[in-house]
């Protein structure tokens, strides 16, 4: 039997305010799928990508996907814009170019997929607290 994959999907064009919105609808998602303790982590990532979304997509158009998995989420957002995200090191005194550090951070694993120079997808991979225990012990 090939069940489904829980999932909610968006286009949409992000600005200043775009984050909380999206923010709200993921706990939402999380909550329903009953992965409420995953809400700060996947929230913080978003917020990131949306901000990356917000300063370097030219228009700001940008998709949304959650997936749900046995192991947790994945969360997607792609964009037209063929500059792939590149990791900074920023100094105590930057104001920016810590996201991808942040979000590092916050996730289990994280990459980007190019669409051959008609935009990107970045996304990220959550894991439930009992799957990180597993993960931890494979290493």
């Amino acid at each position: 039997m090939n069940e489904e994959i829980p999932q909610y999907g968006m286009r949409f064009t992000a600005g200043a305010h775009s984050a909380r919105h999206i923010r709200r609808i993921v706990r939402c998602y999380l909550i329903l799928w009953k992965l409420r303790e995953l809400t700060e982590s996947v929230e913080l990532a978003v917020t990131e990508l949306l901000a990356n979304v917000v300063r370097h997509v030219p228009g700001g158009r940008c998709g949304l996907l959650i997936l749900r998995h046995p192991q947790g989420v994945r969360v997607e957002v792609s964009d037209g814009c063929a500059q792939l995200p590149v990791p900074q090191r920023a100094g105590a005194e930057d104001e920016s170019g810590r996201g991808l550090a942040l979000l590092e951070a916050v996730v289990d694993k994280w990459g980007v997929d190019s669409r051959g120079g008609t935009g990107k997808t970045v996304w990220f991979e959550v894991a439930q607290v009992a799957e990180r225990a597993d993960l931890a012990d494979d290493d």
